[in-house]
């Protein structure tokens, strides 16, 4: 479920790990969310923000693709999918 990681936590602020991040990423479902924060709480860069139920987000400059935040979230709201440059310059 985790992808391998090349860098050692909270180094993304000086290298933007969102332009190498691994073959996965997040994707908050907004369905479920129970506003408890351990997603943001158990994310290594401190890249997830929000504050409101189904309001979270990911700021993929910075986002290495773990899967931490997936695997913590006790609704299932968040998903690792395929990662996709394009639509990571969207958001």
């Amino acid at each position: 479920m985790f992808s391998i990681l090349a860098a050692k936590p909270k180094s993304s602020q000086r290298n933007k790990t969102g332009s190498w991040r691994s073959t996965k990423m997040p994707r908050f479902n907004g369905k479920e969310c129970i506003n408890c924060g351990l997603c943001k709480f158990i994310c290594p860069e401190g890249c997830i923000v929000g504050k409101e139920k189904n309001q979270y987000s990911v700021d993929f400059d910075y986002c290495k693709g773990c899967g931490l935040c997936a695997y913590i979230c006790p609704k299932n709201d968040i998903e690792m999918v395929e990662n996709k440059q394009e639509e990571n310059k969207e958001k």
